[in-house]
């Protein structure tokens, strides 16, 4: 990414990224301090958030890291002071956790969410502000492909609460004039993915099994469709969301506009390592936050971002089988 002219303003500013030390943080951290960014990183390393200090490895000596909880009003406004873009990655991702831990999980989405925002408000009124929204916010998929437009009809408590932190960056853009931008993520997937277990993504725990040599087991048939797209893809996003004049005020879909089945996925893994691909019933708790097939419409993001996924399927998950079959003791 140094060599895109296009992200040149990044050198000599100041950016902070809450959730630094996970997945798509860390490598967005990596990105920042490659092109000559001052980053801050507030992350609380919460064990089953993903949280990692290896994948700051690298980058250490270049960025200053602080062990906040997002919800503590008065660290976050020390956090975001003088900040010229404020990238809030920080959050709870599991859809399983959230129906045993509703409330814990809406303290940290809503309340935390709006603790940076409060704070931003407060502190660093003319900063980009960048949210990681999620794909699940849309909940049961209407109709294909999905574009901004769609209604937001979560399945579970984590869909709810993700939606709810998205319209939060409406609400503080129309209120009190801030550039906040939200970024509807799909599954990602890619180096510094937490897979330690299946809690936070098929596409973790098909690398794990991967490079382990075991079989996949898919739930259904495995022929759901989902739009997967690889980290440094989703990287670029953030960083053209960050700059684009226009994109302030707006919830984008980002993704690969592509539908690869769960079935076509384990597939490409299968020559990778994967021993094999099995199809079993749907567990109950699997059944209870299944959404249907999704795509993304990316349309708005490619207009106003000028952006689009460049990443295929096979190099990506090359990509990603390689680094941990490098660092497995790293992640596993």
């Amino acid at each position: 990414m140094n060599a895109d002219p296009r992200l040149a303003p990044f050198a000599g500013r100041s950016a902070l990224v809450t959730g630094g030390y996970g997945f798509i943080g860390s490598n967005l951290v990596h990105a920042l301090a490659g092109l000559g960014c001052n980053v801050t990183v507030v992350d609380n390393l919460d064990p089953g958030a993903g949280g990692n200090r290896f994948n700051l490895s690298g980058v250490e000596d270049r960025v200053e890291t602080r062990c906040d909880d997002i919800r503590d009003l008065d660290a976050m406004r020390d956090a975001v002071r003088g900040r010229d873009y404020v990238f809030h990655l920080a959050g709870r991702n599991s859809h399983l956790d959230s129906l045993e831990g509703p409330f814990e999980d809406l303290d940290i989405n809503g309340r935390g969410t709006l603790t940076v925002l409060e704070a931003v408000r407060r502190e660093a009124q003319g900063a980009r502000v960048v949210h990681a929204g999620t794909r699940s916010e849309y909940g049961a998929i209407q109709a294909s492909p999905v574009d901004e437009t769609h209604p937001l009809l979560p399945t579970e408590a984590n869909s709810a609460h993700k939606a709810l932190s998205t319209l939060y960056q409406f609400a503080y853009h129309h209120a009190h004039g801030l550039q906040t931008v939200s970024l509807r993520l799909p599954n990602c997937y890619g180096p510094r993915m937490y897979t330690k277990d299946h809690r936070l993504g098929v596409m973790n725990w098909f690398l794990h099994q991967t490079v382990e040599g075991a079989g996949l087991r898919l739930y259904g048939d495995g022929i759901q469709q989902r739009d997967v797209l690889y980290v440094d893809d989703a990287v670029r996003a953030f960083l053209y969301a960050a700059l684009a004049p226009d994109a302030p005020g707006h919830a984008l879909n980002v993704g690969s506009g592509r539908p690869t089945s769960l079935r076509d996925i384990a597939g490409a893994l299968v020559p990778l390592g994967a021993a094999g691909v099995e199809v079993v019933p749907f567990p109950e708790d699997a059944k209870r936050i299944e959404i249907g097939d999704y795509v993304a419409d990316t349309t708005l993001a490619q207009r106003l971002l000028d952006w689009h996924a460049e990443v295929d399927l096979t190099d990506g998950l090359q990509r990603s089988v390689a680094y941990f079959r490098e660092h497995k003791e790293r992640y596993w």
